[in-house]
């Protein structure tokens, strides 16, 4: 059995916070945590991600999608996965 080495990261939406947002303030954190523990490829592959998912996607369009759903008080997750070296999207509603 291989291990996948790709990352995958969970954002989690609200009304107050977007899923722009959301990437923002973990791109941020794990910076900050990186820059504490020094090297580390895990690390290192979900910053990668983050920045490929917030230089490349279509926030107003995203907000579009999930904001619906939190008005409805249901929860919405996107999952960032990094494809053939692109950050792509699924968008589940709870």
């Amino acid at each position: 059995m291989t291990e996948n080495k790709q990352p995958t990261i969970e954002l989690y939406p609200e009304l107050d916070a977007c899923v722009e947002t959301q990437a923002k303030r973990l791109f941020s954190r794990l910076s900050s945590q990186l820059l504490k523990e020094g090297e580390n490829e895990k690390l290192l592959a979900k910053l990668e991600l983050l920045r490929l998912f917030l230089e490349g996607a279509d926030f107003p369009d995203l907000r579009s999608q999930s904001e619906p759903h939190l008005v409805n008080g249901k929860k919405v997750i996107f999952t960032l996965r990094l494809v053939d070296g692109k950050a792509e999207y699924e968008m589940k509603i709870y």
